[in-house]
């Protein structure tokens, strides 16, 4: 029996013990707090695919898509370079019930009906909703989802409207 209060083994505990807790709770403060806790990400769903046309000055209507989950995360994207929403909208049948989360899986689904020509609006918009609802799913911007960083703090912009001397129009 050791009579001076702690041997060897007991401290070796206690200390080992004292930098575990300290560690997990490092550990713990590095997680996101965060993080979206309405979704179940291993059981998302998509369920619904719609189209709005956001009509603005200039040369041509936007239209804009918006991918709905059983879980009420929803993602937009753009129908790019003046395509047809028909296009995105041809896309519905073949990711409703599709896990979002899976991006690749979906790419490889819907790639075929993109390319270079204006039908790429379509497949891009769907992807570009994918990527939304990924980043809201996990709290984090796309950018670091995707594995390139971040590039750049400002970014300079480019409007595309016509030429006038009043500000208003």
């Amino acid at each position: 029996m050791n009579t001076r209060g702690l041997d060897r083994r007991d401290l070796l505990k206690t200390s080992a013990l004292a930098m575990g807790g300290a560690f997990l709770a490092e550990t713990a403060e590095a997680y996101p707090r965060a993080v979206n806790i309405d979704s179940s990400p291993s059981t998302l769903k998509i369920t619904d695919l719609r189209v709005a046309t956001v009509v603005k000055p200039g040369p041509s209507p936007c239209p804009i898509i918006r991918i709905d989950t059983n879980q009420g995360v929803y993602g937009l994207g753009e129908v790019r370079d003046g395509a047809s929403p028909t296009y995105a909208l041809f896309l519905k049948s073949r990711i409703v019930g599709e896990n979002p989360l899976q991006l690749d899986k979906i790419f490889r689904k819907i790639k075929q009906f993109g390319g270079h020509a204006r039908q790429g609006g379509g497949v891009c918009a769907i992807e570009m909703a994918l990527w939304d609802i990924a980043g809201k799913v996990y709290n984090a911007p796309v950018y670091a989802l995707i594995g390139g960083g971040k590039f750049r703090d400002k970014i300079r912009i480019y409007a595309d409207t016509t030429e006038s001397k009043d500000p208003k129009i």
